[in-house]
């Protein structure tokens, strides 16, 4: 917000808003939020815990703000990246051209776990694999974003980018009369027109959309129905639809529906026990042959994992050179792969500086925050690294950027990232905004909602 003591450009219609907002006004208002997050029912499932597994992200009610300018370097960046990873993806179950010129080795693909030799051969519509590219950036500098990491398969949070911007425009409506701020109510009408894009070929009329859910004890079970209302398509579990010839069926009480694009929200494993895991009661049984023949998309495609691996990711800036013959826009964070000896000693000497993440983790679990860790953890880190060099990856502890955040004593700095949703299908297109993830606790980096991470909404300034 401030650049010294001058607040920054995006910043300055919020600095007398914040300033002039009373403590006791601001208590009411976060209470008001929090109630609106539960009357609504939004909450995050969080495995493993006492009790009712349900509960309330934090809100943060201090925007995010970015400036046109910043944001359209941003969307260039973004739309690159994705265009570069689906053609990654055709291209590895495919000839392997990247692999063969040398560029990426072929065991980091090949002998992913994550790569599902079932697909190997498909071009799925318009070569699209990943539909939903969730990007993590972070801030380091007023001009300098790094991308943490690539979500192809089922990023989640869009729900609460949208009910984000629902609760700030319900509670402070003048500061949208004040500020031109840029919407985001438009995703899950592009969502439903990108999906429609991808029908499959034999679809010859209005293509039938629905989201395939695991169900109501899925950490991201509202997203699932809150997206599939305002869409306007059918939200089903595995037992809901079948294969019968060559097309998918969705049982409904008028009758069979034929249905042309499911955008799945289950892992790769559970798509169809005939294909994948046999023990599996979430999927639907021969879809995959469906999907083969071209009666059915499946919307991310399966396999398309292997793009938004960690080990993978070092090698998105080649992959853009590569297929696109185009500089990266925005940089990985340098890292260190530890199956590469030299890297591994490197990374075994400088644990304590260093952020360690598995290869195959998500939502900050498996993770070491080298400069916050105690010396027990990095004892712990040191033998799993050395046990299995190659599911590990290291990279430096970044200055992340932080950003106003409410807390109990006034407003204080907090670090935050920001994810958003590139939608891939005919065209490329992504709202202006996105989920901003913000660690709550002092000096935290970790902001992952199953951490304890808080959001926020992201204001892009209309030009």
């Amino acid at each position: 917000m401030f650049e010294g003591d001058t607040v920054r450009a995006p910043y300055r219609g919020l600095e007398g808003w914040s300033g002039d907002m009373p403590r006791e006004l601001r208590s009411l208002k976060q209470n008001e939020a929090e109630a609106l997050f539960r009357r609504i029912g939004i909450t995050f499932a969080v495995y493993g815990e006492g009790g009712s597994p349900d509960r309330l992200i934090p809100f943060d009610m201090f925007p995010r703000v970015f400036q046109a300018d910043e944001w359209a370097r941003l969307e260039r960046g973004i739309k690159q990246r994705a265009r570069a990873l689906n053609a990654f993806l055709v291209d590895v179950y495919g000839r392997g051209e990247i692999v063969k010129a040398g560029r990426i080795p072929g065991r980091l693909v090949y002998q992913n776990e994550a790569y599902e030799t079932a697909v190997c051969g498909i071009v799925p519509p318009k070569g699209v694999y990943s539909h939903i590219v969730g990007i993590d950036l972070v801030r380091t500098g007023p001009d300098e974003f790094f991308v943490l990491e690539d979500n192809c398969r089922t990023p989640s949070g869009v729900s609460y980018m949208l009910e984000n911007r629902e609760i700030m425009m319900r509670m402070f409506p003048a500061l949208f009369q004040e500020n031109r701020i840029a919407p985001v109510e438009n995703y899950p009408a592009m969502l439903r027109r990108t999906l429609a894009s991808v029908a499959p070929h034999k679809c010859d009329s209005d293509p039938r959309v629905v989201i395939l859910t695991p169900g109501h004890f899925n950490s991201a079970y509202y997203e699932h129905s809150f997206l599939a209302d305002m869409m306007g398509v059918e939200l089903v579990e595995g037992s809901d639809l079948f294969v019968e010839g060559d097309y998918c069926w969705m049982r409904t009480t008028e009758g069979p529906k034929r249905v042309d694009v499911i955008y799945r929200r289950i892992d790769d494993a559970f798509i169809d026990p005939l294909c994948f895991r046999p023990d599996s009661m979430l999927g639907v049984p021969g879809l995959m042959n469906v999907y083969r023949s071209g009666g059915v998309s499946i919307c991310s495609a399966p396999g398309a994992g292997v793009a938004d691996d960690k080990a993978i990711y070092t090698f998105v800036p080649e992959m853009i050179r590569f297929y696109l013959g185009e500089a990266p826009i925005l940089n990985n964070v340098p890292t260190w792969q530890c199956a590469k000896p030299e890297d591994l000693k490197y990374v075994l000497e400088h644990l304590s500086e260093l952020v360690v993440k598995e290869v195959h983790g998500s939502g900050g679990y498996g993770m070491l925050v080298g400069p916050k860790a105690d010396k027990a953890m990095i004892a712990l880190f040191d033998q799993k690294i050395r046990e299995k060099p190659w599911n590990y990856i290291a990279q430096p502890t970044l200055a992340l950027s932080t950003c106003p955040t409410f807390v109990d004593e006034g407003i204080a700095p907090r670090h935050v990232d920001l994810r958003p949703y590139c939608l891939v299908g005919e065209d490329i297109n992504l709202v202006p905004g996105g989920l901003t993830r913000v660690a709550l606790t002092e000096g935290s980096l970790v902001v992952n909602s199953s951490q304890g991470g808080g959001v926020k909404d992201t204001w892009v300034l209309a030009e």
